[in-house]
């Protein structure tokens, strides 16, 4: 009677860890809003950790779920290139993009690992993609002011080197603008904290890998190590700046699978 029931149990966890896998690698959209006084509400949408995934032909079904949310404008945190599948799918999503919304862009590891770092922001910026390298650029939306900075990924950079980055892109904004920071690493929290930033988005942890349910913790993520932090949603730091941390959108670019960690697009609404 013992030895049925374990024949029985063991086919069902396994069905069950089967479609909790299955579940987890199917995308949605997250919403967050935050209280900025914008005057009109701002709309962004956060791509991060594409890695040239595929999202159909053209990568249709990705840029129609963007066209859905209807952004003002569209961040690109870093690793929307991979530094082993084809940049295919990474510039049919840029070319869709660049046609709807003003994009801005920094840099994440993979695309420094792929050793065409420059050759990759040379191609975005000739579609007419906005790269950040330590600069900062203001934008007027929708009678809102807004200072746009962005930073290299330091996988490749000088300690120093990254932080005076940091330091003109900070120096190029201005008071009475909202400022954004487009930082692919969100580990450097305590980086962030000596600037007054609004907003800090970034990706890179893949939420863990496998998200712990319940108390928004990864298993382990590039640069943080077990029980990481900083891995999905909408974190206050010291210095009342928010963070905004994406999940990211790979797929069959990782060699392990995604547990309660849906691959996403972050919508965040500034009001």
């Amino acid at each position: 009677m013992v030895m049925k029931k374990k024949k029985i149990i063991i086919p069902l966890a396994l069905i069950l860890i089967l479609l909790l896998w299955g579940i987890s690698w199917l995308p949605v959209t997250e919403r967050i809003s935050i209280n900025l006084k914008a005057g009109e509400d701002i709309r962004i949408a956060l791509i991060t950790d594409l890695h040239s995934c595929y999202y159909g032909p053209g990568q249709k079904w990705l840029l129609n779920r963007i066209d859905k949310e209807g952004p003002d404008i569209v961040m690109l945190g870093g690793d929307i290139f991979d530094d082993r599948l084809k940049d295919d799918n990474a510039k049919a999503l840029i070319e869709g993009l660049v046609k709807r919304y003003p994009c801005y862009y920094v840099s994440g590891n993979h695309e420094y690992w792929s050793g065409r770092v420059e050759e990759m922001k040379e191609w975005l910026r000739s579609s007419g993609v906005n790269v950040l390298e330590g600069s900062c650029e203001t934008v007027t939306i929708k009678g809102t002011a807004v200072d746009i900075c962005g930073v290299d990924d330091p996988t490749e950079l000088l300690r120093s080197t990254w932080e005076k980055q940091l330091d003109t892109a900070y120096a190029e904004s201005g008071q009475g603008r909202i400022k954004i920071l487009l930082s692919h690493r969100p580990e450097e929290a305590a980086a962030y904290e000596h600037y007054d930033f609004d907003l800090i988005l970034a990706g890179h942890a893949h939420a863990g890998q496998f998200r712990i349910p319940f108390i928004n913790r990864g298993l382990y993520a590039p640069n943080q190590g077990f029980m990481a932090e900083y891995v999905s949603g909408m974190y206050k730091l010291k210095n009342g700046s928010s963070m905004v941390v994406s999940r990211g959108l790979a797929r069959e670019s990782i060699p392990l699978p995604r547990f309660f960690n849906h691959p996403e697009l972050v919508m965040i609404e500034l009001n």
